[in-house]
């Protein structure tokens, strides 16, 4: 365990500390918010400009114990087309999938709708229709339409475009009460990210109603990063009599990441604590980690003064943002990146040598986040190298919550002496 011999000097900082965790409370559930899910899953697509490489084996899930296709080995003895159910994290190809899907199964010749996708926002729509329009861009006589906001088209209108690629609410109005497409003519469904989807209200039921509006004959494929039973009571509802693909997310590890931690008795403290640390190893790049978008702010301030190139990423800034914030990060142009959880995961930056806590991460009850703590410390330790991680604690709560990842983890961590 770590130390708490130290506790008795900052007794005096408690009060301090519980008033602190109000604001941390709520700054976690902000972050936890229904946007910041889809906001996180459009920033996963905006700066994956590759796939990401796994080493995992693909689980295939036969829908029927009793038929020829139960023991099939490989994706060409699956006899496509049929429904499906694919979960797979963030950069593994999913959006080009369906996309190849929807493709194979146009008529160009039928100027009518055959193929529906459903995204549950705006932007995450305008993100899969890129890819549709990049790789159909060979195949000019198949187009596509968007059934989102502010599309306004005039009543009694017959959709001539082949595709649909919209959210829920416009697609659910184009189908029912508009009329633009005829559901009974679609041949392909496309349900994406439907972890996202679940998390936003109202989407789930409407998704619901446009997949009951098709015709049995329409091959129904629902696709998802996360596969909580809450996804999968969802699916099970859209998606009757479904072949399962799964790739499982690879494993964060601990192994490759020493840690070690600091006692400071103020914010001030912690950041002379980063100045000695950035005089005594040398560090590539770094990411350092707060709970309140106050605190990111102030530090990059004091980083920048002491002339160290520093990026800030938060929560209020756009998505598309916080995409060119995380590019320049990425291609060296600031050696820092200062954030709150908007970072901690999906993030691969192989130059990353040490991820610091300057705050530890807790969830919107003021309890330890280990997964949150997983996440930011993966950050470094990647691509096969060591990192380093490094967590500032400044009272007895935070000292409690180091002490509470230790044992979750059973990971010993050090303390780092330093002097003020």
């Amino acid at each position: 365990m770590a130390s708490d011999s130290w506790a008795q000097a900052v007794d005096e900082q408690e009060a301090a500390a519980e008033s602190v965790g109000l604001d941390l409370k709520q700054d976690n559930f902000r972050n936890n918010s229904l946007n910041d899910k889809a906001a996180q899953s459009l920033l996963n697509k905006l700066i994956r400009s590759n796939l990401v490489n796994t080493t995992n084996q693909v689980e295939v899930l036969q829908r029927d114990p009793t038929s020829p296709l139960y023991s099939v080995k490989s994706f060409e003895e699956l006899r496509f087309p049929q429904n499906l159910i694919a979960q797979s994290q963030s950069g593994t190809g999913k959006t080009a999938a369906f996309v190849l899907a929807m493709l194979s199964h146009v008529d160009p010749e039928n100027k009518w709708p055959q193929c529906l996708c459903v995204s549950p926002t705006y932007e995450l729509a305008l993100q899969t229709g890129k890819v549709i329009e990049q790789m159909g861009k060979f195949y000019p006589e198949v187009q596509l339409v968007y059934a989102i906001r502010g599309n306004k088209l005039e009543r009694g209108t017959k959709l001539q475009e082949q595709i649909v690629i919209g959210t829920p609410g416009t697609v659910l109005d184009w189908c029912q009460k508009l009329k633009f497409i005829d559901p009974r003519k679609i041949k392909v469904f496309v349900l994406d990210e439907a972890d996202v989807m679940i998390a936003t209200q109202g989407h789930q039921d409407q998704s619901i109603r446009i997949q009951r509006m098709l015709p049995k004959t329409c091959q129904m494929l629902l696709f998802s990063a996360t596969f909580e039973d809450t996804v999968w009571n969802f699916a099970k509802r859209i998606v009757p009599d479904p072949n399962i693909i799964k790739l499982k997310r690879e494993e964060e590890t601990l192994d490759t990441i020493k840690q070690y931690y600091v006692i400071c008795n103020s914010k001030e403290e912690k950041f002379q604590a980063l100045c000695n640390i950035y005089g005594a190893i040398t560090i590539a790049q770094a990411m350092i980690f707060c709970h309140t978008r106050k605190t990111a702010g102030w530090l990059a301030g004091e980083l920048s003064r002491e002339g160290h190139q520093v990026a800030l990423l938060s929560g209020e800034m756009q998505v598309e943002q916080r995409a060119a914030v995380i590019e320049r990060f990425r291609d060296g142009k600031e050696k820092v990146l200062v954030t709150t959880n908007v970072c901690a995961r999906g993030i691969d930056v192989e130059q990353v040598s040490v991820v610091i806590n300057f705050d530890l991460p807790v969830d919107k009850d003021g309890n330890p986040d280990n997964e949150t703590y997983l996440h930011r410390i993966g950050r470094t330790g990647r691509f096969g190298k060591r990192g380093l991680a490094i967590n500032m604690v400044d009272s007895r709560f935070s000292m409690n919550i180091l002490n509470h990842i230790e044992e979750h983890f059973s990971k010993f961590i050090k303390i780092k002496q330093m002097t003020f």
